[in-house]
């Protein structure tokens, strides 16, 4: 892996912090829309973010071919950020299936493992690759792409029209479809750690029983929070994203 400062990106570092949230970007996103949880999160958590190869600090890296490469690539960069103390892990939407991913080889490697595991607006792992996992597909035109990211995405609209920006995003958006597409569940695979999954009440990219689906996987506790919004909730819902996250709720004051 690459220079671990580019790869393991922490928007305001805190040495005190008791904890860490280490995020997992989605499908055709880098570090940016998770950043402003910087100024949201609790004071004794640290924001870490990982960032894939081919963006923001690592653009110059080739994009990962496929789902494995960019798996052992997340898995080493959250190994990494994860000490030297507790830590959670987020991911959403493909980061949500990274997330469950990345957990399942740690406990494989021997840890360090998360508190606990949190996916956002994500079909479970289990299912498999299904055609509506494939959407955005391959074959869509830039024209679709665009108005995809532009309905259901983060990307503000000055990268959307600026050819050269969207240009960009677009061929980011097509590596990171053509790893998706390559995606298979790890046999057997379970959270072994505390499972919370979040889901948007009109969210029409995953399907209707997600969080049941999630709880067929959980083994070491479960809670589902459903969200207002649709597949990135609603805009105030994410910048304050963390606070609906329960594992991240403060703990009640002795009485």
């Amino acid at each position: 892996m690459d220079n671990l400062r580019n790869t393991v990106v922490r928007a305001k570092p805190n040495p005190g912090a008791a904890k860490t949230l280490v995020c997992l970007g989605f499908c055709g996103g880098g570090s940016g829309p998770y950043l402003p949880w910087a100024d949201v999160l609790p004071p004794d958590v640290e924001l870490v973010t990982i960032c894939y190869p081919g963006r923001d600090g690592r653009f110059l890296d080739d994009f990962a071919p496929d789902w494995d490469a960019l798996a052992e690539d997340a898995t080493d960069a959250v190994a990494a950020a994860a000490r030297p103390r507790p830590y959670l892990l987020f991911g959403h939407s493909m980061g949500g299936w990274m997330a469950f991913e990345v957990a399942h080889r740690l406990r494989l490697r021997g840890g360090p493992l998360p508190e606990t595991l949190i996916v956002s607006s994500a079909n479970a792992p289990s299912r498999g690759l299904t055609p509506r996992d494939m959407f955005p597909a391959q074959q869509d035109t830039d024209e679709q792409l665009v108005t995809w990211m532009r309905t259901n995405g983060l990307l503000p609209g000055y990268v959307l029209d600026d050819p050269e920006l969207s240009e960009m995003a677009l061929e980011l958006m097509r590596a990171d479809i053509r790893v998706r597409d390559t995606f298979t569940a790890p046999e057997g695979a379970t959270a072994s750690v505390p499972l919370e999954v979040l889901t948007g009440a009109d969210d029409d990219v995953i399907v209707p029983d997600a969080a049941e689906q999630w709880r067929a996987l959980a083994g070491n506790g479960y809670r589902h929070v459903e969200l207002p919004g649709g597949h990135f909730y609603t805009p105030e819902i994410w910048r304050t994203l963390p606070a609906r996250i329960p594992a991240l709720a403060p703990l009640p004051a002795a009485g």
